[in-house]
């Protein structure tokens, strides 16, 4: 499974690792803590809990560049930049018989922008460069598996393993093009895997969580179009970095 990530996204396995270990000994911290008064004793014994989410997002993508790009179109360098977004969200989280293992559904609004920055050679001593802002609106429905660690006192820590389904409100994919001023297109629908882990802590009436997960698409989102910018791009996949805060009640 990690390996697979590894080779789609490009998360290093330092990473990986590092968010592993960061879990592990969390939990294992946790365990060692001396039993104090326990906030909202009767959470886990409750089927169904609702809340809100908001958060920061941080986008890019997978690029496939066509090897022959410079002798082709002249494209010396392709590069992606990340860029900061935001999102917010409905939270809806049942239990599976046992609080350890918990079904997660947040429907979600994320604002996200990517930036491709191009530099093609314009002759023997002169380069042109050009940046290209790939902005989205999304609707996100992801539905994760929540795996919990059993409570110690007012803390927990979890993993989540799941898929999104997403929906681009700006996406141009059957818009004109204009080739005096073209843009990237991306399809409109998109599924994604999910990788997450998170922190909860007990208040005396609700719970308090931080998350952070990894998204990256199954499907190629480049729609080709025949564009000086398009054509040395072969294939894209949406990636998100997600950072949330959580209140269930």
């Amino acid at each position: 499974m990690i390996s697979f990530w590894q080779h789609k996204s490009g998360v290093k396995p330092s990473l990986l690792s590092a968010l592993l270990v960061s879990f592990l000994l969390l939990s294992f911290s946790s365990i060692g803590q001396k039993e104090k008064p326990q906030n909202y004793r009767r959470f886990d014994e409750k089927l169904l809990h609702f809340g809100f989410m908001l958060g920061a997002n941080t986008s890019s993508f997978t690029l496939y560049q066509d090897p022959a790009s410079f002798s082709k179109y002249k494209l010396k360098a392709l590069t992606v930049k990340s860029s900061a977004g935001g999102q917010v969200g409905i939270v809806t989280t049942m239990k599976l018989g046992t609080p350890v293992v918990r079904l997660r559904f947040i429907p979600t609004l994320s604002f996200q922008e990517r930036v491709l920055n191009y530099t093609f050679q314009e002759n023997d001593t002169t380069d042109f460069f050009n940046e290209e802002r790939i902005n989205s609106t999304n609707l996100d429905f992801p539905l994760m598996f929540q795996f919990r660690t059993l409570r110690v006192n007012n803390f927990a820590a979890y993993v989540l393993l799941g898929a999104q389904y997403s929906v681009d409100l700006q996406s141009q994919e059957d818009a004109t093009q204009d080739f005096n001023d073209p843009f990237i297109k991306l399809k409109q629908h998109d599924w994604q895997g999910q990788l997450g882990a998170g922190l909860e802590f007990f208040a005396p009436y609700f719970k308090f969580g931080m998350e952070v997960k990894y998204s990256h698409g199954f499907r190629n989102s480049y729609v080709p179009d025949n564009t000086f910018i398009g054509d040395p791009i072969i294939k894209m996949y949406n990636r998100v970095w997600w950072f949330s805060i959580i209140f269930e009640g």
